[in-house]
């Protein structure tokens, strides 16, 4: 099970090689060549014996002009010692494989986005011996994707952009986004992605939103984070080991859910409002409400089309 944002951010491309090239065609706007084939590679780079040097994620890349080696690496701030590795890295990796090396680092923060963007100049002022130009994916060029559309045509980019995104008050509608394309691919590719997402989601209420949408989705529960999720619950109280519990339990994670989207919209909830929801125990029709709670411009507009 993945742990960190950091591990998250680089085993995307792991899991999907093609949404690299992707995003350095569609979002860099780099003249990458098509790959045809890929291939995971060993990450240590470590020499001999004295210095362990390791990178996030490794790939090879095939094409029609020959092979690339992509570093990936996963920054959540910046670090000066990388302004030495980077380039020892793709030094290293040039003369062991005569490949060409391409650098590419992901972050969710904007800052650290501009930092890791910066050449890394090597030699003489002005006149360098060894310049690095890190290609950098976060924040400021990563896509929003916030409709159900957009996300079923490219999922792995619309997991990068909840990993990227979620916080704020777009995060409703890229997580519901994404919980929704989500349905259209397979169980297995779908757990590792859920995985993914949760452990970049650093706004506790985005995070809460997340599981509380995941929880509605039957597969989701027989995934090894579903045992985190179900502790939560037991926690409180719920028993999670017969079907009607299981389906109260979807019903009030899902009423939560509609709550919470309204309260991170800032839109005020109304007694009445709250009571309805709250009440309902109709998984389809929470699923409805909670798809109009991400643009509902009242928290009454959930039940305009009841």
């Amino acid at each position: 099970m993945v742990g960190s944002s950091h591990e998250a951010m680089h085993r995307i491309f792991q899991k999907d090689p093609a949404l690299l090239t992707r995003a350095l065609q569609q979002v860099l706007q780099i003249p990458f060549p098509e790959p045809h084939d890929f291939a995971g590679m060993n990450v240590d780079l470590t020499e001999i014996e004295p210095i362990e040097r390791r990178v996030d994620t490794l790939l090879r890349a095939e094409t029609d002009e020959g092979a690339y080696l992509l570093v990936v690496e996963s920054q959540g701030k910046p670090d000066e010692r990388k302004r030495g590795s980077w380039p020892y890295y793709l030094s290293y990796l040039y003369e062991k494989y005569r490949c060409e090396p391409v650098l590419i680092v992901v972050t969710q923060n904007s800052a650290t986005a501009r930092w890791a963007a910066e050449p890394i100049h090597l030699g003489v002022r002005g006149c360098p011996s060894l310049t690095v130009r890190p290609f950098v994916l976060g924040p400021d060029n990563v896509p929003v994707i916030a409709k159900a559309s957009e996300a079923e045509r490219d999922v792995p980019l619309a997991v990068l952009s909840a990993m990227t995104h979620g916080r704020g008050r777009q995060a409703p509608a890229i997580l519901e986004s994404l919980a929704a394309a989500l349905r259209t691919i397979d169980r297995d590719s779908a757990a590792v992605f859920v995985q993914f997402v949760d452990s970049c989601l650093a706004d506790t209420q985005a995070r809460k939103m997340w599981r509380d949408m995941m929880t509605a989705i039957q597969y989701f529960w027989r995934h090894p984070l579903a045992e985190e999720v179900r502790e939560e619950g037991r926690e409180e109280g719920r028993e999670e080991g017969r079907e009607e519990g299981r389906e109260e339990g979807r019903a009030e994670a899902l009423a939560e859910t509609i709550l919470r989207i309204l309260r991170v919209r800032d839109i005020d909830v109304p007694d009445d409002v709250r009571a309805r929801v709250e009440a309902c125990r109709d998984l389809d029709q929470l699923i409805r409400w909670s798809e109009r709670a991400v643009h509902a411009a009242r928290a009454d507009d959930l039940f305009a089309l009841d």
